[in-house]
């Protein structure tokens, strides 16, 4: 498993108020979201009128096409809106995680939750972690009541 980070920088030459700046960004990282299927959104110089950073994070399988997915996404933010958006700066970093992950033994939600394995020898003379209901007893009018025919 690979997981990307971009950190876009931002001038926007355009915007003269705050409002008009957060549109335009929502804006983007609306459609941005919608296309690369990305989680992104303004992390730093929330309140400069012409100044946006921008995180992205993607997840994928193979380092390429983690990197081909936010070079994407860069190219395309600084595309959008006919040039209201520069991108200034821009970094990535793909970071590896899978070293024996998903493989060898496989444990179940109960393993993974603390009960004892049904492999484990050890586990079965131990008493439960939780012990078993014990069944209701019965009321004697019940009982004749459920089939009981004699008078």
């Amino acid at each position: 498993m690979f997981v990307g980070v971009l950190r876009l920088t931002l001038h926007l030459p355009e915007p003269g108020s705050l409002k008009s700046k957060r549109h335009l960004i929502r804006s983007a990282l609306d459609r941005v979201r919608a296309k690369f299927n990305v989680s992104i959104s303004e992390v730093a110089e929330n309140d400069l009128w012409q100044r946006s950073v921008v995180g992205v994070a993607a997840v994928g399988n193979e380092h390429a096409f983690v990197n081909e997915v936010l070079d994407k996404v860069a190219d395309f933010v600084g595309s959008m809106h006919g040039g209201q958006i520069l991108v200034t700066a821009r970094d990535i970093e793909i970071v590896p995680y899978g070293d024996g992950i998903g493989e060898g033994t496989t444990r179940t939600l109960a393993e993974a939750e603390g009960a004892p394995s049904w492999g484990d020898e050890g586990a079965r003379e131990q008493e439960p972690r939780f012990p078993r209901p014990r069944p209701r007893p019965r009321d004697e009018d019940e009982h004749q009541d459920e089939g009981d025919d004699e008078p």
